[in-house]
């Protein structure tokens, strides 16, 4: 490829990742849309069957489901160079937009303003609605359901990472034994610029700082280290994407619940992937710097995952028993999010009986209106200060 065609071809993946990364409002759900609509149809840079094995491998892996959807079409489409810029341009939007929103909570101290309690309360109707259509999908039948229940009850006894993690394991062992007989179609070959060799480096960069990163942390009393150890652990382990973090950073941040879930709930305002939430939590615990390193680190994961594992994929796409094992990770999924929803959603944003009629109002008018989630935040938020003016 040439040196005009190649700088057309980066061009074109930062002008549509751009586009997308400030209209893509919705979720990991709805980001797939608007990523095929964007990709498929639109610009033709690959067809239906290839994006649907996209998106297969990148609800596999840990991390956030629709960014790595994003970068694996850069990376087809550009290269290393491609994945990244496609990533930047989805993220960026967001990300600084949170840093703005952590720079006036942090200025004003207003952490118990109306407005914010609004965004907190609203986080309950949307990871309502993200429960349900997971359900629909990942969990639809009595067997899955039962598992979705057993790993809600187990994550809310069990409430620490290392628990969140053997949980996934689990349910992934008893999906390999459950339903390890039933048919599996072949996966397409995916034509790549890089092999197996940089694949294979990858997975060792990824497990090497996960391993290294805790291990050599007492020698480095930085508050940057810590952030970079704390996010690039998080985007590591977690699976299902941005909602199912939420218990997980809520633990690790070290951020006053209030003020989480007042990031999360503007989170819900912006476009872009859930997971940018960490540019508002590093924000606010080490300022600009901390707010780059936390998105680094908790994106960082995401990249190395998807280049270590698109050589490999149509190979392990064919296995009856990998596929068997993520009907029951999947279905572990729904039940960390429906423990997410109890402890700390509802648990820190629903106060009083104000509080609970805007969360009946925001998720009816998310979920059987169907009004786009940015107008139900802003509905949440003038509510909420309604509320406090009373």
């Amino acid at each position: 490829m040439g040196g005009y065609q190649l700088k057309d071809t980066y061009f074109e993946i930062i002008k549509a990742s751009t586009k997308l990364g400030f209209t893509s409002f919705g979720g990991p759900a709805a980001h797939i849309g608007y990523f095929r609509e964007e990709y498929v149809e639109k610009r033709k840079w690959l067809d239906d069957k290839m994006y649907a094995d996209i998106v297969a491998l990148c609800q596999f892996l840990p991390g956030p489901a629709s960014s790595q959807v994003g970068i694996s079409i850069g990376l087809l489409r550009g290269g290393i160079l491609g994945g990244i810029l496609s990533w930047l341009g989805f993220t960026l939007p967001s990300v600084i937009i949170l840093m703005l929103f952590a720079a006036y909570v942090t200025t004003t101290g207003s952490f118990d303003s109306g407005w914010i309690q609004g965004l907190k309360i609203v986080a309950v109707a949307v990871v309502a609605q993200a429960l349900l259509g997971m359900q629909k999908s990942l969990a639809p039948d009595k067997i899955r359901i039962s598992i979705a229940v057993v790993c809600a009850i187990l994550t809310l006894l069990i409430p620490t990472a290392i628990g969140q993690i053997s949980i996934i394991a689990v349910a992934g062992l008893f999906g390999y034994i459950y339903y390890k007989s039933e048919p599996v179609e072949p996966a397409p070959n995916m034509v790549l610029t890089f092999g197996k060799r940089t694949g294979i480096i990858s997975w060792i960069l990824f497990f090497g700082l996960l391993i290294l990163l805790p291990v050599v942390k007492p020698f480095f009393q930085s508050v940057y280290y810590s952030i970079f150890d704390t996010y690039y652990r998080v985007g590591s382990i977690v699976f299902g994407g941005g909602h199912v973090v939420l218990p997980m950073l809520e633990r690790e941040a070290e951020v006053a619940p209030d003020i989480f879930l007042a990031g999360y709930g503007a989170a819900q305002a912006v476009p872009g992937p859930l997971f940018t939430l960490a540019g508002y939590l590093g924000q606010l615990t080490a300022g600009i710097p901390g707010a780059i390193i936390a998105v680094i680190a908790m994106f960082l994961p995401s990249f190395l995952l998807v280049i270590g594992t698109l050589p490999f994929w149509s190979f392990i796409r064919s296995q009856k028993g990998i596929q068997a094992a993520l009907k029951g990770v999947n279905a572990a999924v729904v039940g960390i999010l429906l423990a997410a929803l109890y402890d700390p959603v509802f648990t820190s944003a629903v106060t009083s009986t104000f509080d609970f009629i805007i969360v009946l109002i925001t998720f009816m008018l998310l979920v059987v209106y169907k009004w786009a989630p940015f107008k139900v935040v802003l509905i949440s938020t003038l509510l909420g200060a309604g509320v406090q003016l009373i």
